[in-house]
Parts: structure tokens; sequence; C-alpha cells
């Protein structure tokens, strides 16, 4: 049994005109929904063992928060340029080489496709993944190369706003 945490980044900054998407960076409520976020996957005692992340800046910002409060060096996370705006089928290729000693992962990325990608994981549907949201996912696999057509199960959802953040 494996674990996934989809996680799309945290808010992001429109505020240098002209600056190219990729290199937006977090604003001020997404470098305090980060952290948040990234605490309560502590609180709620889940190990994660990988941090794959979009290399666009707000995602691998978010990312970093994440490996910051995990205790890990940046240099852990594994930045895949594919899921900059990746469509599921990125997402589905990526998952499937994943290491298969990684028990829990976190892949962090960017609508629309990281809704469309939770989407197709299980019977739970939502209507847009939020900012730093977090849809968690159980898969009974043994090796992630099974992942496209193993069992899912639908684990929880949450996000900054549900927890009270504003």
């Amino acid at each position: 049994m494996k674990q996934l945490l989809v996680i799309r980044h945290a808010k992001s900054s429109w505020a240098k005109i002209g600056q190219a998407d990729f290199d937006r960076p977090l604003n001020e409520r997404g470098k305090k929904d980060a952290p948040l976020m990234a605490k309560r996957m502590l609180e709620k005692k889940i190990a994660i063992d990988a941090f794959i992340s979009s290399s666009a800046n707000r995602a691998l910002s978010t990312a970093s928060f994440f490996a910051e409060a995990y205790k890990l060096p940046f240099k852990k996370i594994e930045q895949v340029p594919q899921l900059y705006h990746a469509a599921p089928s990125v997402f589905f290729e990526t998952i499937g080489q994943f290491d298969q000693n990684i028990q829990t992962a976190a892949i962090f990325s960017h609508n629309p496709g990281i809704t469309e990608f939770v989407n197709q994981l299980t019977h739970t549907h939502i209507d847009n993944m939020p900012t730093c949201g977090i849809f968690a996912i159980t898969i009974d696999i043994d090796y992630w190369n099974d992942f496209a057509n193993a069992d899912k199960t639908f684990a929880f959802f949450e996000y900054p706003k549900l927890l009270g953040a504003v």
C-alpha cells in the first residue's frame, strides 16, 4: 500500500508586470499557507518520503516549505520540468517512474491539469484544486509502475481556507 499527496502550489504573486508565468514567486499569503499545510501533514503523522515538484518558481517554493517542515534539504526535492502545466497523462507517467522504495510521495504542480488529474483518481471529484490544496489517496500497489491501473482510495482533501486560514 502506498500513499500519494497531490498538492497545488500556494498562492502566487502577480505584482511584477511582464514577469514570465514560470518565474512568478509566492505572495505573502502563499508564504503563510505553505508552512501551515506542511504542519498540518506533520500533525496527521504523514511521513512523506519524496517531494516531486514542477520546476516553476511557485511550485518549487511551495515544495521547499514542505521539505523544510520535514527537515529535508532543498536538494532532496526532485524537480520535474514536465509538471509545469502538465496534463493528467504527465502525472501518471511521472508517478509510474517513482522509486519503488517510496511509500508516501508528495507531488507539487499547477491548475488546470492538477484538478483534471485528481478527478481521474477516485470517485471523489472536486470543482477546482485551490492553491495549496492537498488531495490525498492510498493506492493498493507495491510498485509505482502499477499506479495507473491500480485501485485508488480517497483519503482526504484539505486546503488553507478549510483550516481557517485567510
